[in-house]
C-alpha cells in the first residue's frame, strides 16, 4: 500500500499569492466512493494525543483548507488542520524523539463501512508536516469510548503502514482490507500537522438495525446506497443526492451544466440490497432558477435486469420536496433518476424495506466482513 502517486521532502515556504498555486495533487482512483469521514454522516475525531497548535476536528471540515498568513495566536502560527507540538528526546544527550514516538487521532467513521482509499491532505503545512504518517482500522459495535477503544482487548489492523508523506500535498493510499470498519487510529511520526483526512469507501449498514427500522429510504449514503455514475459531475457530486438531511444551499445538492442539445442528464444508483419501493422523494431545495424541470425515476433488478420506469416524466417545481406514492411496489437492486432537461436535484429518496432476498445477502456481507 503506496501513495499513487507519492510526495516527499518540503514543500517551497510560502511566498505570497494563491497559497495553492504549488500544491501537490493527483487524481487518484478511489475517490469515486463516498467519503465516509464525512461529518454529515456523523463521522468525528473523538480523541488526540496532543493538539497543541491546531485542533484535531479540522481533520474532517469538509471544505478544503484555508491558509492565512498573517494569522496568529498566542501560541503560534494558527493553521487550519490538527498539529501537534514539536516532540523532543529524553535528556541533554538524546534530544531527539525516538523513532517509536509518534502522535495519533482517533477518528469515529460516520458510517462503517469497507475502506478503498484514504488521502492524508497536508495542504499549507510545508515545513510543519509528519514526517510519516501510518493508519489502522478497527470495527468495534457500540458507541466506544476513547478509553475503550485503546484498550489492549481492540484489534487494530494496518490500512496504511508506515509512509513516508510531502508537505503541502494529498497523499493518497489505497487499501485493500475486505473489512468492516468502524474506527480509525491515524498516526503521523513523529509530530507535526495534517490539514484534512478524507476516506472513500462502501457503506455496510447493520442488518439488524436495518430490519427494526422496516420502511427506510433504500438508496440512502448511511443505509449502504451509493452513486454507480452520472451523465454530468460540472458544479457538484451526485453522491449529494443521497446525503442525510435536507440540503441547505444550492452546492449541498446535485447541478449539472447547462445543456445546448437535446438530451438530458441522470444518477444511476445501486440500492442498499434489493429492495421492495413503496414511495420517492425528490427534492429541489435551493435549487430556483436552475432546478430541472421535469424528473423521471426507474428501477431495475440485478446488474443484467431492464430498467422500469415507476415514476414518468414529471413537472418538478423550484425549491421543493416533492412526494409520490407508488400505486404499486416496485422490486429492484439499481435506481436511476432522469432530469430533463439539465439543472439538478438536491436529494432522491426511495422508501421502501428489503425484501427477503435482499436481507439475506445484506445479512451474509455483512458477517463475511466482519460485521
Amino acid at each position: 500500500m503506496t501513495a499513487i502517486p507519492s510526495f516527499t521532502g518540503d514543500a517551497n515556504p510560502y511566498g505570497g499569492g494563491d497559497p495553492y498555486a504549488d500544491y501537490r495533487t493527483a487524481d487518484f482512483p478511489f475517490t469515486q466512493y463516498a467519503n465516509l469521514a464525512d461529518r454529515r454522516l456523523g463521522a468525528g475525531v473523538i480523541a488526540a494525543n496532543d493538539e497543541f497548535f491546531a485542533q484535531r476536528e479540522n481533520l474532517l471540515v469538509p471544505e478544503r483548507a484555508e491558509f492565512d498568513p498573517e494569522h496568529f495566536g498566542h501560541k503560534g502560527k494558527i493553521m487550519d488542520g490538527w498539529e501537534t507540538r514539536r516532540r523532543r528526546g529524553a535528556s541533554a544527550e538524546h534530544p531527539w524523539p525516538t523513532a517509536e514516538d509518534h502522535d495519533w487521532a482517533l477518528v469515529r467513521l460516520g458510517a462503517p463501512g469497507v475502506i478503498r482509499g484514504i488521502v492524508v491532505d497536508t495542504a499549507h503545512f510545508r515545513g510543519n508536516y509528519p514526517q510519516a504518517v501510518s493508519v489502522e482500522g478497527a470495527s468495534v459495535p457500540g458507541s466506544p469510548s476513547p478509553e475503550e477503544l485503546l484498550g489492549d482487548d481492540v484489534k487494530w489492523t494496518t490500512l496504511v503502514p508506515r509512509t513516508p508523506v510531502g508537505g503541502h500535498a494529498a497523499n493518497g493510499f489505497a487499501v485493500s482490507a475486505e473489512q468492516r470498519f468502524t474506527h480509525l487510529r491515524v498516526n503521523q511520526h513523529p509530530d507535526g500537522g495534517i490539514a484534512r483526512l478524507r476516506v472513500y469507501g462502501e457503506v455496510v449498514p447493520d442488518p439488524e438495525w436495518l430490519s427494526v427500522l422496516g420502511t427506510f429510504d433504500v438508496v440512502a449514503l448511511e443505509n449502504g446506497g451509493q452513486v454507480e455514475d452520472a451523465s454530468n459531475l460540472f458544479y457538484s457530486p451526485a453522491t449529494n443526492t443521497i446525503q442525510p438531511g435536507r440540503s441547505r444551499k444550492m452546492d449541498d445538492g446535485w447541478e449539472t451544466r447547462r445543456r445546448r442539445d437535446q438530451g438530458n442528464d441522470w444518477i444511476s444508483y445501486r440500492l442498499v440490497a434489493q429492495s421492495q419501493i413503496r414511495a420517492v422523494e425528490i427534492d429541489t431545495a435551493y435549487l430556483k432558477g436552475n432546478s430541472a424541470g421535469w424528473a423521471s425515476v426507474s428501477v431495475k433488478d440485478g446488474e443484467s435486469g431492464e430498467w422500469t420506469e415507476i415514476l414518468p416524466r414529471t413537472r418538478l417545481q423550484p425549491d421543493t420536496n416533492h412526494r409520490f406514492v407508488l400505486p404499486t411496489p416496485a422490486v429492484g437492486t439499481h435506481a436511476r433518476v432522469d432530469i430533463f432537461p439539465d439543472g439538478g436535484i438536491s436529494r432522491l429518496r426511495l422508501h421502501g424495506s428489503l425484501t427477503e432476498q435482499g436481507t439475506t445477502a445484506l445479512a451474509a456481507r455483512h458477517q463475511e466482513l466482519g460485521g
